[in-house]
């Protein structure tokens, strides 16, 4: 016969369960705010998620399918979007058309900000521009911290530009390497405590975050990390453009998705984006702020003959020049359209079979291919595609079909 239990035993027991059930519901929550991230690459230096930017009530969508149920979504306010899952998290912004400055917070500049405000150690940053006030506090910050902050900027885009606040950063201790040659440095990434990148087609400015259209992505990836620490170092050393070295690029698995990340001129970014196009089976989808390469557009014109579905957002502004592609898709019956931001439309994003996303600074042109400094992400990774997908249908509802005297 078992024995009775005393009541010292059952207050113990009593304890104990109700202990437990705390630490469940606590792990619960934390997992539900931390949007179940899961552990880095084995060997990746362990890494801190920025805060959520806290708002009033925004648009909080995030995208179905591609396993959304293990994404969630980032609160910011009325200029933008966001969305975790993994080890990455994707910014957009919404621009709404407004010039008051006085409504012009929590946007993407807020969750970046954020982290850097908890960076401890390091702070790297390749700016082509450079004058949000959140930003440039935040960067300001850190120096007070005694954070070594080093920084590669266009000269033009940068350190001539009549609107920069470079300088505040530079008289308060920040490193400061310009690029002094004509042809643009054009990357807008940032590297934190060697932890995490922060890159996309967002320029650090009030008018990429406020009032163009942008993606910012933020990877935590130890070899992500190296590869743009690499190319950090070549810039800041003073090897910019063609002379920098190929070697940084990357071709690695985080969390099992396939991540690729090339730099431009040096790695023949075009050679990279092609063959993705090329493989399309069901659908392209694409958001260029500059379009010029035919190689690109031959790539999806033949898919388009092979039946893939395409569809493309063209920013509005020199898209009818003689150079744009967007009249050979157009003419082709493709169906693309013009941009509804009244500002500027600066998406680099093509959406492949719903699975992969390419972005990045690099524009599809010339300049970028061969002179200008830029960085490419492609990530196969349906979750993260979703998210695009989610952003070309926001677009698009505001994108107007160009007129057809185009192709006479």
């Amino acid at each position: 016969m078992a024995k009775r239990r005393s009541k010292q035993q059952d207050s113990r027991s009593l304890i104990a369960t109700i202990l437990s059930a705390i630490v469940v519901g606590l792990a619960a929550l934390f997992g539900l705010i931390g949007g179940g991230a899961v552990d880095p690459e084995p060997g990746a230096p362990a890494a801190t998620t920025a805060p959520s930017a806290t708002t009033a009530p925004g648009v909080t969508q995030v995208a179905s399918g591609g396993g959304a149920a293990s994404v969630s979504a980032i609160q910011l306010g009325q200029y933008g979007l966001g969305a975790r899952r993994s080890f990455w998290e994707v910014y957009f912004t919404t621009p709404t058309g407004s010039r008051d400055l006085s409504t012009y917070r929590n946007g993407v500049d807020y969750p970046l900000a954020a982290a850097i405000d908890g960076v401890q150690r390091t702070l790297d940053i390749a700016a082509y521009e450079w004058n949000s006030p959140r930003l440039t506090e935040a960067v300001l910050g850190a120096l007070r911290r005694n954070v070594r902050v080093r920084m590669v900027v266009d000269d033009e885009g940068t350190i001539e530009d009549d609107d920069t606040t470079i300088g505040q950063l530079i008289d308060a201790g920040a490193q400061v390497v310009d690029d002094s040659r004509s042809a643009l440095m054009h990357n807008k990434f940032m590297i934190l405590d060697s932890q995490v990148v922060w890159t996309g087609s967002t320029n650090f400015t009030i008018n990429d975050v406020y009032r163009n259209n942008n993606n910012l992505i933020m990877l935590r990836s130890r070899r992500a990390v190296e590869a743009y620490q690499a190319e950090f170092d070549e810039m800041f050393g003073g090897q910019f453009g063609p002379r920098s070295s190929d070697s940084n690029s990357v071709n690695f698995a985080q969390d099992g998705v396939p991540i690729q990340i090339y730099f431009a001129p040096e790695n023949q970014v075009l050679q990279r984006i092609v063959p993705v196009v090329q493989r399309a089976q069901t659908s392209i989808r694409f958001m260029t702020f500059s379009f010029t390469e035919a190689t690109i557009a031959e790539a999806i014109l033949a898919r388009s003959e092979a039946g893939v579905s395409v569809q493309g957002i063209f920013e509005t502004r020199g898209s009818e020049t003689e150079f744009s592609e967007l009249r050979p898709l157009f003419c082709a019956g493709l169906d693309v359209r013009q941009d509804g931001n009244p500002n500027t439309f600066h998406h680099k994003v093509i959406i492949v079979d719903n699975r992969i996303v390419i972005t990045g600074s690099f524009n599809w042109s010339q300049n970028a291919t061969t002179a200008n400094d830029e960085n490419l992400v492609i990530i196969e990774d349906p979750a993260l595609a979703a998210q695009f997908s989610a952003e070309f249908d926001r677009v698009w509802q505001r994108a107007t079909v160009p007129a057809r005297s185009l192709c006479s």
